[in-house]
């Protein structure tokens, strides 16, 4: 159920096996976060997911069913990643090479290139001694702590700082330097989580863009969609649109079908890529729900402005971050007063510089985020307005001109837009926080304890949220299911 990334990738991966799969989707196509959007005078955007690490996950679904993953998705890794603009004036280059990279951050902000690297490879280390167990496998199967890739992870332990948090880690690796410690404590956003709050373990996400690279798909992130739900098609999938299931159907302990509006359909195996928290609320309404999990505190959400811009600002890049005076205020904002800072960090995404159709001839596609609450009932429609004029004030003064008078196309997404379109909770982006040092395995396991055939994928599951993590849920529930 869902043709989320998660949901389209789990039916690829069983269908190879033999699976007559079918893919119910409420919404008219498919995608979920991962779709696109056009407004008026040719402004495309990609609606979600913006930033593309681990491509081996997407190319792994096509060697899997015997195709040439090139015949199909292409990429190219960035170079530069990111642009940074700190609230000071300062401006610093995010380089795919280490080593650039450090050399930048010494000469900007003055802190040694070898503390740097020294960061770096400890990210490394943590990242290659966890992933296998944590990231790979099922965290709530026995078989899994007999893998001696659990060694390496026990081995690794003193060095992951499951008692301090990542701004903690980031404050002793880089006492000198505020602006170098908030750059990596934005790595906890990357799962909705609060540097402040998330434990250390998190300091391993840097790998994935430093170490291990972030990539641009050829026209933009939706294409990663397109290209698996034609490999589905391919092998014999079956997506219902607009066909949302209404019941998860069961008897004497086993999945025995779904319902909807038009049917009932009869199946032995039932797998869920729809946020875990109204799985169970809305479909299985009769069936005793995991409290414990369900109540566990939510990720951040988003508040995402959609801006047609009738200028090309040769500072900016893919991946531009322009940060707020107060990350610690800021985040407290979130999690703690549940609201939106009056001075919020902001992500803007251009894929019109790589896909020149994106845009018109001299204009840019701004896709611009702030980290925000998810939904608990607050006057969204001041908090847009509000955060609005914040952004426009942060951005402009960065680039020294008004960008307000420059934007020709808008749509905004909220967090109540976010949970409408795609059932995720509250709009949460990625299901459960990971603000404490056990949310890993507070998350719901890919499978039911109870119910025989019924399975879970996508980013309110483990391993968590975005693109690597849906795809390596798909990869887990696949080695779940005989």
């Amino acid at each position: 159920m869902g043709a989320g990334i998660g949901g389209i990738a789990t039916a690829v991966r069983l269908a190879v096996r033999g699976h007559h799969v079918t893919v119910f989707e409420a919404q008219e196509s498919f995608g979920g976060k991962m779709h696109q959007l056009e407004l008026p005078g040719g402004y495309r955007f990609d609606g979600g997911p913006s930033l593309f690490t681990l491509p081996h996950l997407v190319d792994e679904l096509f060697e899997l069913a015997g195709r040439n993953p090139q015949d199909y998705f292409r990429y190219q890794r960035l170079d530069p990643i990111t642009q940074y603009f700190f609230a000071d004036g300062t401006r610093l280059t995010a380089w795919a090479d280490e080593e650039k990279f450090a050399a930048e951050v010494e000469t900007k902000l003055h802190v040694p290139a070898a503390d740097v690297l020294a960061f770096l490879q400890r990210s490394r280390q943590a990242y290659s001694a966890t992933a296998d167990t944590f990231l790979q496998k099922s965290l709530h199967k026995a078989s899994t702590y007999l893998s001696p890739d659990v060694l390496k992870a026990v081995a690794a332990t003193p060095q992951l700082g499951l008692l301090e948090t990542m701004h903690q880690r980031h404050q002793a690796a880089f006492p000198g330097d505020a602006r170098l410690v908030q750059l990596f404590d934005r790595f906890a956003t990357y799962n909705g989580s609060d540097p402040y709050q998330a434990p250390a373990t998190l300091s391993m996400i840097p790998h994935l863009e430093h170490g291990l690279g972030a990539f641009y798909p050829e026209g933009g992130i939706y294409a990663i969609a397109q290209s698996l739900v034609r490999l589905a098609e391919e092998l014999g999938v079956e997506f219902r649109y607009q066909e949302p299931v209404l019941e998860i159907l069961t008897a004497a302990g086993q999945v025995t079908g779904v319902r909807t509006a038009q049917d009932v359909y009869d199946f032995g195996l039932v797998i869920s890529n729809m946020d875990v928290v109204p799985t169970y609320r809305k479909l299985l309404p009769t069936q005793p729900a995991p409290e414990r999990t369900l109540s566990q505190p939510r990720s951040s959400s988003a508040l995402i402005f959609y801006w047609g811009v009738a200028h090309r600002f040769s500072e900016l890049g893919v991946h531009n971050i322009f940060f707020s005076q107060d990350y610690k205020q800021e985040f407290e904002a979130i999690f703690q007063q549940k609201t939106i800072s009056s001075d919020p960090t902001v992500y803007v995404n251009i894929t019109s510089g790589h896909t020149p159709n994106d845009a018109p001839a001299g204009h840019e596609n701004w896709f611009v985020m702030v980290n925000v609450p998810h939904d608990q009932g607050q006057d969204w429609p001041a908090l847009i307005n509000q955060t609005r004029a914040a952004v426009l004030a942060r951005v402009s003064k960065a680039l020294g001109q008004d960008v307000a008078p420059l934007i020709r196309a808008e749509h905004v997404w909220d967090p109540p837009g976010i949970a409408a379109r795609t059932s995720s909770f509250g709009g949460a982006l990625y299901g459960s926080s990971s603000n404490n040092m056990l949310a890993a395995f507070l998350r719901h396991p890919n499978f039911s304890r109870k119910l025989e055939g019924l399975y879970f994928c996508g980013g309110s599951v483990h391993p968590g949220g975005g693109i690597p993590l849906c795809l390596l849920s798909a990869r887990i529930v696949s080695g779940l299911i005989n």
